[in-house]
């Protein structure tokens, strides 16, 4: 089991596909990064040789923001909207969708578990 950026990536999975569980690495940047370090990204991962997968973390460490510092500076960027309160760092305040989706139905997985609302009835004449 190879280890990339201080996550073990799949050994029974192809390197591009291998790459991807690594926070901030889709399938495009994996590719790339397997043509830059000059690996075959159709091979599995315990068909690489040990300089194959030095080469690749290399190629990661320099080049490719991931993992714990890309997750910090996600948190930071939504930390200062919040802090300026700007309209998406108020709607990250109240936990409701940032990017204009609509709230009168929807937004369950945003806003969590719909509640039922106690003791409203029905008022009869």
């Amino acid at each position: 089991m190879a280890r990339i950026a201080g996550i073990n990536i799949p050994a029974n999975k192809k390197v591009e596909i291998s790459l991807t569980y690594i926070y901030g690495i889709g399938r495009k940047k994996s590719v790339e990064i397997c043509q830059k370090a000059g690996v075959d990204f159709t091979k599995k991962v315990n068909n690489l040789s040990e300089d194959e997968v030095i080469k690749l973390r290399e190629v990661i460490d320099a080049g490719y923001k991931v993992e714990g510092d890309l997750r910090r500076e996600v948190s930071m960027n939504i930390k200062n909207l919040m802090d300026t309160k700007c309209y998406r760092g108020l709607r990250h305040m109240k936990k409701l969708p940032v990017r204009g989706q609509r709230t009168h139905t929807n937004a369950r997985t945003r806003k969590g578990k719909a509640v039922a609302i106690a003791g409203k009835k029905k008022v009869t004449k």
